[in-house]
């Protein structure tokens, strides 16, 4: 297991990158064959695409879609509408290629890997499977409205082996996901610690919930807040309301964040981990591409104070990293304008009269 003391919270960040870069590329996309921002927010993508890469012209190789799973003790409260077994048996789905981001994840040419940060069951090996469960926790995370959800160690033993996973892998563009009964419940609680914002607008429906059920998961969340109210540093935060795949998930994201690599952002939870890295190191948030705006109530504001905007609103509130395979063309699109695309000069075309 990790020990707190060993542990490093951050990750060096490459140097941002030089202000001639920033005007070379902005230069370039104001010379394609079109009125100036006609492209409108594919320009601001490819731009910051470059920025990340630290070139002009920005390639994306071997993408990744990491799934992150785990269970939740507060489940047990009845925060969700579904029951814990799903956790489980959405990974089983997911290794079977039938969920919604397997099939997305085929269409656009995403490696897909699940890892078991503590799901409630046993898997058999798997080729697309890892497992990175925590010590004392391999179940999934305790019961918050008792107590932190995670002891320190075993917070800091899933973030390091969420870079390590990271680390490992191929490509240079990182897409997240999630599954986990109740994590909608985690991320809220974490939304509320970090952002200040009361439980009205930090916790939605979920997966579904009526007005009966929505109003009971908002008072047991109340209940884990007063439990944990001394936890109020980003970690100590994370340790205590969230849960093992959005720890896990935060190390991911240092770590490619900390490799030069794209981090493509799905929803509530992927932002719930996001916006933790973030209050360790504002300056993470420049790696970050946030794919879509969810219905999860809680998400649209998140973004706000976050001040990033979203690539797409759908509606969707599925999780698994779907909004993110769904928004990974764009970033193709925004590459390929800027690799391929004719300047005036190159085109012979005439530019606009002054």
């Amino acid at each position: 297991m990790t020990s707190p003391a060993d542990f490093e919270p951050t990750l060096p960040l490459p140097p941002a990158a030089a202000p001639d870069l920033r005007a070379r590329v902005q230069a370039a996309i104001d010379a394609k064959t079109k009125p100036l921002g006609a492209l409108g927010r594919l320009e601001a993508l490819a731009l910051q695409l470059a920025l990340i890469q630290g070139r002009e012209l920005p390639r994306l190789e071997q993408p990744q879609l990491v799934v992150f799973a785990a269970d939740h003790g507060i489940a047990a409260q009845g925060v969700s509408a579904y029951p814990a077994e799903v956790t489980p048996q959405m990974v089983l789905n997911f290794l079977a290629g039938g969920a919604a981001v397997s099939v997305l994840a085929r269409q656009h040419g995403l490696a897909l890997t699940v890892v078991d940060c503590g799901v409630a069951a046993e898997f058999e090996p798997h080729p697309l499977l890892q497992r990175l469960k925590v010590a004392g926790a391999e179940r999934g995370s305790a019961d918050s409205t008792q107590g932190p959800a995670l002891t320190t160690a075993q917070c800091a033993q899933a973030i390091t082996q969420g870079r390590a996973l990271v680390a490992a892998l191929p490509g240079n563009a990182l897409l997240l996901g999630e599954m986990g009964i109740a994590n909608t419940s985690a991320a809220a609680l974490l939304m509320a610690r970090l952002s200040g914002e009361p439980l009205s607008v930090c916790a939605g429906r979920g997966t579904g919930l009526d007005d009966a059920g929505l109003a009971h998961k908002r008072a047991v969340l109340q209940r884990a807040l007063d439990a944990n109210a001394q936890s109020t540093a980003p970690l100590a935060a994370l340790a205590a309301l969230g849960g093992l795949e959005i720890a896990t998930m935060l190390g991911a994201v240092q770590q490619a964040a900390a490799l030069g690599r794209v981090v493509v952002v799905d929803g509530f939870i992927t932002t719930a981990a996001v916006a933790v890295a973030a209050a360790l190191q504002p300056q993470i948030l420049a790696s970050c591409v946030f794919s879509h705006r969810s219905q999860e109530q809680g998400h649209r504001r998140w973004l706000q104070q976050l001040q990033v905007q979203p690539l797409l609103d759908l509606d969707l509130r599925l999780g698994e990293g779907s909004g993110a395979a769904l928004a990974w063309p764009l970033l193709e699109s925004a590459c390929r304008f800027l690799a391929e695309m004719a300047s005036f000069e190159s085109a012979g075309v005439s530019r606009a009269c002054d």
